[in-house]
């Protein structure tokens, strides 16, 4: 089966050309001039006359079917996986978890039974260690060499569940270090931001607001600080911030790299978009829907515009959603009267393409950039470039056929999330997803789905390509 998109832009992180992208079978083959005068034979032409061609978005942060505070995430890896189709991307890269006590091989094992044929898309796994012993620092080794998986992540929050203290982080690190894999870290100070929430229930201060003014910005700053500290003990270690959001981490970052170390961090929609007054402090129990980790920051800081900042100067080089939806009803909403009890996360896997393509629109970012951050970069960080990222010959063909002329408009009624709400709830993009291509199958078009479950492959990863 081939198919022929013709007449588009097709977009990259070095430039744009107008050119025709032919896929034979899973894979890209050529790249064509329009004024190339031999005939091109397909057996599917789509036409991109004025619009864009972009390699398929890669999500390098979901959390499908998390268990997490006496729930789980709601989106199965069926129902996550098609919503992110929808929403251009055509990648994920998922967090397989072990607990304190637990073998990492197991963790793994159990990710891999919840997604094996039921996925709409690609996907592959980091491994989140909630227990760094002999054993977890073993495993390392060995799924770096013989499971694809390159990268760890750790906590420096949330004690007595996946808490790592330093020297647990070090030991990971120096593993790390001697073996090529990327460390990814969840910079907070949980140890104290435990007193904080403690103290402020002891208060009585119980709405969802307080989930952010106990996770205060130094905290995120402290941690970011003290985990390339830590990093740069163990021989330079491949640091990944995850979910960064406050200005002070993202100057700790900036001051590392400008050293030329291996220091790299990500951000996410909501930290560009939505604010602790706007959201997280909507009336009454309506803050829970914006409940998650690190917190929404407050607008009357710089943070969204040092943000937007870190993603035109590379000192962030990745957006991706840290997707970890739960529902309002019977979820969110076990937080009712103690804020510490909410689950902790927000659902946009669906809607980070147009989120991201909007910066363009509002000037924040290039056309060019706009694919680095959601396609190019993931797939160099994480070990699946040139397979993913790129409009080259040889690479997948995962192409997404994007409208700048047409408009989206974001809500829980139309989107395709398992949950009851959105939390960019009437959000209008300036640019709208028109064709997703998986593989050479057309998965979204007109409107309408052409996808499947069982569709989506697993990836083993390489070492990332930007390790010195």
């Amino acid at each position: 089966m081939s198919l022929l998109v013709k007449g588009g832009t097709v977009v990259g992180p070095t430039g744009t050309q107008v050119a025709d992208v032919l896929v034979d079978g899973e894979k890209i083959v050529a790249l064509f001039d329009p004024e190339y005068r031999q005939v091109v034979q397909a057996d599917e032409v789509i036409d991109a006359t004025g619009k864009y061609v972009i390699p398929g978005g890669i999500d390098a942060h979901t959390h499908m079917e998390l268990p997490f505070g006496g729930t789980a995430a709601s989106d199965t890896f069926e129902t996550g996986t098609r919503a992110a189709a929808w929403g251009g991307t055509t990648t994920i890269i998922d967090f397989a978890v072990q607990r304190t006590g637990e073998v990492v091989q197991d963790g793994l094992a159990a990710w891999h039974a919840k997604a094996d044929g039921n996925c709409h898309i690609d996907y592959a796994f980091h491994m989140i260690l909630g227990g760094v012993d002999a054993d977890a620092l073993k495993a390392m080794d060995q799924l770096v060499v013989d499971e694809g998986i390159t990268s760890f992540k750790l906590f420096m929050a949330y004690p007595g569940v996946f808490y790592s203290d330093d020297g647990q982080i070090l030991r990971a690190m120096q593993t790390a270090r001697e073996n090529g894999a990327m460390i990814m870290m969840h910079a907070e100070n949980g140890i104290a931001i435990d007193v904080l929430v403690q103290q402020a229930l002891a208060r009585g201060e119980m709405d969802p607001i307080y989930h952010g003014i106990t996770r205060p910005a130094a905290l995120e700053t402290e941690a970011t600080s003290r985990a390339i500290a830590l990093a740069e003990v163990a021989k330079d270690c491949p640091l990944y911030i995850v979910h960064l959001s406050a200005s002070g981490a993202l100057e700790a970052v900036a001051a590392a790299r400008d050293e030329g170390r291996n220091v790299f961090a990500e951000t996410c929609p909501q930290y560009l978009y939505l604010t602790l007054e706007d959201q997280l402090g909507a009336p009454g129990f309506e803050g829970a829907k914006w409940v998650c980790s690190t917190p929404l920051r407050t607008k009357h800081e710089p943070h969204q515009r040092d943000l937007w900042k870190g993603l035109r100067s590379n000192d962030l080089a990745i957006v991706s959603t840290d997707h970890c939806p739960f529902c309002f009803k019977d979820q969110k909403d076990l937080g009712v009267g103690d804020f510490s009890k909410i689950p902790n996360g927000i659902g946009g896997v669906e809607h980070r393409v147009d989120l991201v393509y909007q910066g363009v629109v509002d000037g924040k970012i290039s056309l060019e950039r706009w694919v680095e951050t959601i396609s190019t970069t993931p797939a160099r960080m994480f070990g699946l470039y040139p397979r993913k990222g790129v409009i080259q010959p040889g690479a997948d063909g995962d192409l997404v056929v994007y409208d700048p002329n047409g408009t989206t408009r974001i809500s829980a009624e139309t989107h395709h999330m398992n949950m009851d709400y959105s939390a960019y709830e009437g959000f209008e993009i300036a640019g709208h997803v028109d064709t997703v291509i998986s593989r050479g199958a057309v998965i979204v078009a007109d409107g309408n789905y052409h996808g499947q479950k069982g569709h989506g492959k697993y990836l083993p990863r390489g070492l990332s390509s930007y390790l010195v």
